[in-house]
């Protein structure tokens, strides 16, 4: 027992190093490669409330509202028990005009860092504690009356300004991004402000950001329970966001721990939505199912992708893996996952009925191994577990399939296939003459 105690404690402090190590004052992330064709100007045409360096988006926690120093508003790593809807702005690039942030979006190379900066943290609404006392009565549910006032109320608070935003785009798609393991509060807006920018400004971005970030030893313990805890409430946001009808089409983009969040509420509403007997994809307008450095046992992973056939709920389901993320590897030592995380997931984990059922998919589902040496201006940082967006070549991937719409392996889309439904970013990706 004493060594089963100190080897997880060694993998436990492994782990927290691994994810905490490169800590420090945020920057942009690098110009995604597809942008170094001067003939592609995402930009033009954007409204004039959108031409600046500071992003609004639009965030849903349930991480417990605290005071700051100055009586505003911030989120720690407590837990609340009620949703809580709000706005924030990201400053893309302190003290620099729109057209420099512009120039610096559009080169490998930066003559300075993008420096970011989270402001103006305004929760709007908070719905009331939830699940709701219910009963009974002759065979059906009964909510509280008072409380599923409340909780409509602010529901429709929240479509009202969510329509608002809408009406500045001529897409009326919702990008909703989930944070991983370790991720504070303004990591997560940090991360969703920056891929929204290198979309092109389209859609909305709302950030589910949950109860991640509780320092020490224990900190990976304490996430992984939280991420089990705000199962119930993405769940609701999900369905929240579809019942709208101002938003047509939803990207659910989820990273490391995250990805069990978004993967357990799609799952769960796909079973709701089966059970009515309707399309969960009609159902539900997920268009894009993204997982990136997904930290889940990859068998676990298959009983709830394959099993439950999700690929069939969503539009496109697309898995990142990575055989030299650091971090998924750690993880996998330290749940002696059998078959390892779905994060690493490659060809020589295709066996027997894997094969079998990724040959016999019609499916959109793709699983888009990454490796670092095939990107020259990836420096690895985070142990290259976010490399989805610091990678130049991965980063541009996502921008063709989300922005584009593009499939794996398209003309505009060019992936190198390894075997049915698995491929690679090849070196350099996208070359200039497959770019649109």
């Amino acid at each position: 027992m004493g060594t089963f105690k100190a080897g997880l404690q060694h993998g436990l402090i492994a782990f927290v190093f691994i994810l905490t190590a490169c800590a420090g004052p945020r920057v942009m992330m690098p110009t995604p490669n597809v942008y170094l064709d001067p003939t592609r100007d995402v930009y033009t045409g954007l409204p004039e409330e959108l031409q600046s360096t500071e992003v609004p988006l639009f965030y849903v926690t349930d991480r417990a509202p605290e005071e700051d120093e100055e009586g505003g508003v911030r989120y720690g790593y407590e837990r609340s028990a009620s949703l809580g809807f709000g706005s924030a702005v990201v400053d893309l690039g302190v003290d620099i005009t729109w057209e420099e942030l512009l120039e610096a979006s559009r080169v490998q190379r930066r003559l300075s860092p993008v420096k970011l900066e989270l402001r103006d943290v305004t929760e709007l609404v908070r719905g009331p504690v939830i699940p709701l006392p219910y009963k009974e009565e002759n065979g059906r549910i009964i909510e509280e009356p008072r409380l599923a006032a409340e909780r409509q109320a602010s529901k429709e608070a929240f479509r009202r300004v969510l329509a608002r935003q809408l009406e500045l785009t001529p897409r009326k798609e919702v990008f909703l991004y989930v944070h991983g393991y370790h991720n504070g509060f303004a990591d997560a807006a940090f991360a969703m402000a920056e891929l929204w920018h290198f979309l092109g400004r389209i859609g909305v971005p709302i950030v589910y950001t949950w109860p991640a970030g509780y320092p020490g030893l224990f900190g990976y313990t304490y996430d992984r329970e939280s991420s089990e805890f705000t199962g119930y409430h993405f769940r609701s946001l999900l369905t929240l966001l579809a019942s709208y009808p101002e938003v047509e089409k939803i990207h659910l983009i989820a990273h490391s721990r995250g990805t069990d969040v978004a993967l357990n509420g799609v799952r769960e509403i796909t079973i709701a939505a089966r059970a009515m007997g309707v399309s969960p994809r009609e159902k539900y307008k997920i268009h894009n199912l993204v997982l990136a450095a997904p930290d889940i046992d990859l068998g676990v992973g298959l009983q709830r992708i394959v099993g439950d056939q999700l690929p069939l709920s969503v539009h496109r389901f697309t898995v990142y893996s990575s055989p030299d993320d650091e971090a998924i590897g750690v993880a996998s030592r330290l749940f002696a996952s059998p078959r390892g995380r779905l994060g690493t997931f490659g060809q020589s984990q295709i066996t027997g009925a894997t094969e079998e059922t990724m040959e016999f998919s019609n499916s959109n589902f793709a699983a888009v191994s990454f490796e670092p040496a095939v990107d020259a201006l990836y420096s690895g940082q985070g142990y290259g577990h976010s490399y989805f967006r610091d990678a130049p070549t991965a980063a541009s991937d996502l921008v063709l399939m989300l922005r584009d719409d593009l499939d794996p392996g398209t003309a505009g889309r060019p992936l190198e296939p390894l075997s049915p439904h698995l491929w690679k970013i090849p070196a350099g990706y996208p070359r200039a003459e497959s770019r649109p």
